[in-house]
């Protein structure tokens, strides 16, 4: 059994999913966002996401962190924080002595739905649908990261059975 999380780094929100994986069945173990204010200055946003990360991975102590690539699309003004955060978050899980895995956003939508051109509804309905949700997950973050720990888990077993 293993511990895989998910993770869809932002400054402003940062989405995290936690799945218990034992072969080809996965448990929700928890799911939400880690949200900074916005008036703080940049460093304290910062800070306010590696700490929050680091009591997160201290607690569940996953095996595997995988964290959904830097999309750039024509909102170039996200990039460097969503950079930034990005890289908060793979520090704080190297730290934690975590393997850290990154998948594109197409990679994600590709393992997920079929596509990888896949809309958010179509990502949010087979997050639901595989892990027995009922409910929709707001916001599209805590949706989005739960899809990349899926999107690992589905490649974790296949490395394990064909490598």
């Amino acid at each position: 059994m293993a511990v895989i999380m998910g993770l869809d780094p932002g400054m402003a929100r940062t989405g995290y999913g936690l799945l218990e994986v034992s072969g080809s069945n996965y448990r929700v173990v928890a799911y939400d966002c880690i949200h900074t204010p916005a008036a703080s200055p940049e460093a304290a946003r910062l800070e306010i996401l590696y700490r929050e990360l680091t009591a997160l991975l201290e607690r569940y102590r996953p095996q595997d962190v995988a964290v959904e690539q830097l999309f750039i699309n024509r909102n170039t003004s996200t990039v460097v924080p969503v950079g930034q955060a990005r890289g908060v978050a793979l520090l704080a899980a190297r730290q934690a002595g975590a393997a850290v895995v990154e998948y594109t956003p197409s990679q994600v939508k590709l393992g997920l739905t079929g596509a990888g051109r896949a809309g958010k509804k179509q990502v949010q309905y087979m997050v639901r649908t595989i892990l027995g949700l009922t409910e929709t997950l707001r916001p599209d973050d805590v949706a989005d990261a739960l899809a990349v720990a899926i999107c690992h888990c589905h490649h974790r077993g296949w490395r394990r059975f064909n490598g």
